[in-house]
């Protein structure tokens, strides 16, 4: 068992009165945990980014990729179970595309957040030189 004893705690009268907050069902934290997961690997995330542009065919992902088509597939695959992206066939082609507007503000505020933390990490490292 871990000792907490050098770790403050306060009196819950001493917090401030917040309103009742009302949590989303679990089944949808369940749902957003995954979508995250998905898109939490590095390749994966590229294939989001590049489908940000626009709807793109399994076999342009991987040249812009330089990666195996079964790969890139595989990739898209768990993209896709995850609600992260959609597809359609057109004759032999599978055309990916963002699922809606929410997977592509995702991208961008993340993305932004991202950038942020790597400006503010080099500002630091200047001031540190």
């Amino acid at each position: 068992m871990t000792d907490h004893s050098d770790v403050p705690s306060c009196d819950e009268s001493s917090h401030q009165k917040r309103p009742p907050l009302t949590l989303p069902a679990m089944a949808t934290v369940e749902s957003a945990a995954m979508m995250l997961r998905a898109a939490g690997d590095t390749a994966r995330l590229r294939i989001l980014v590049l489908l940000a542009s626009g709807e793109r065919c399994v076999t342009e992902l991987a040249a812009e990729e330089d990666e195996k088509v079964a790969t890139v597939s595989a990739r898209l695959k768990l993209l896709h179970s995850a609600r992260l992206v959609t597809r359609r066939r057109e004759a032999k082609h599978i055309y990916y595309a963002l699922a809606d507007h929410h997977v592509a503000h995702l991208l961008r505020d993340i993305l932004d957040h991202a950038a942020e933390d790597t400006a503010t990490d080099l500002e630091d490292q200047g001031e540190n030189s």
